[in-house]
């Protein structure tokens, strides 16, 4: 059975090749849902897939791509039912 959590990751995320990153790590595991920058500086990501992969994406999410500086990764229980990966604009 999937895993659904809702991720806010905040540090220097924006304008480091986050959102791709994600997308394209997201996709390596296997797992669905979408990323997107978010107003305030933070990059959100909402992420659906089996509990081992979950636990990767959320380790790569604490590292971030070799620029980002991750500070904190806020992790919450999330919904949703995701076909695939996507990036979405900034909200």
């Amino acid at each position: 059975m999937n895993e659904v959590k809702r991720l806010i990751i905040i540090g220097q995320v924006q304008g480091v090749g986050y959102r791709y990153g994600m997308a394209v790590e997201a996709r390596r595991l296997n797992i669905a849902g979408w990323v997107r920058n978010r107003r305030d500086g933070s990059v959100e990501a909402t992420v659906s897939g089996d509990a081992e992969a979950i636990a990767a994406i959320i380790a790569w999410a604490k590292r971030g791509p070799p620029h980002a500086r991750v500070d904190q990764v806020i992790i919450e229980s999330g919904s949703g039912a995701y076909q695939n990966f996507e990036q979405y604009p900034t909200a």
